[in-house]
């Protein structure tokens, strides 16, 4: 098969697929997926089976990568004029809180701050502590219920 030079697909495919990307996801991200668009297509050219719709490959592609930022899209933070009210625990809570975890029984301390500080899956909970995925749950579920009865509703993490 004879495939044209990467540059002259570039040349003769560029406008419409920046066009097709500006009416796709809007001038702001365009030129990104422009660009990723034409990266992935060059990593895939030379292994191309047929050269009989290029035009119809990029635009693909092209559409597969505003698929793509339309999904990002949802993930970006959102610009604000002004940040919200935070209001921060007062330290004293804070440390109250730190004595209630430390004071847990081993196991439900250790299975309480490995999934709700360090953020870890009951998967990673249970292997680190030694126990089976429902012994780690349990620990969990026991640890917080003895915070709350103990100290209030102001203890749920």
């Amino acid at each position: 098969m004879d495939l044209p030079p990467f540059q002259t697909l570039l040349d003769h495919h560029g406008r419409d697929v920046h066009r097709f990307l500006i009416a796709s996801v809007g001038p702001t991200d365009a030129d990104d997926c422009y660009q990723e668009t034409w990266i992935a297509a060059l990593r895939t050219y030379p292994s191309l089976q047929s050269a009989s719709n290029l035009r119809g490959w990029l635009l693909t592609i092209a559409a597969r990568k505003a698929i793509d930022a339309h999904r990002a899209r949802g993930r970006r933070a959102v610009p604000m004029a002004e940040p919200p009210e935070v209001s921060f625990t007062p330290r004293e809570l804070a440390d109250d809180l730190w004595s209630a975890v430390r004071a847990l029984p081993a196991k439900q301390r250790a299975a309480v701050v490995l999934r709700h500080v360090l953020d870890a899956e009951y998967p990673a909970v249970a292997a680190t502590m030694g126990v089976s995925e429902a012994a780690a749950r349990r620990s969990v579920h026991e640890g917080l219920k003895r915070l709350r009865e103990e100290h209030g509703h102001a203890w749920t993490v």
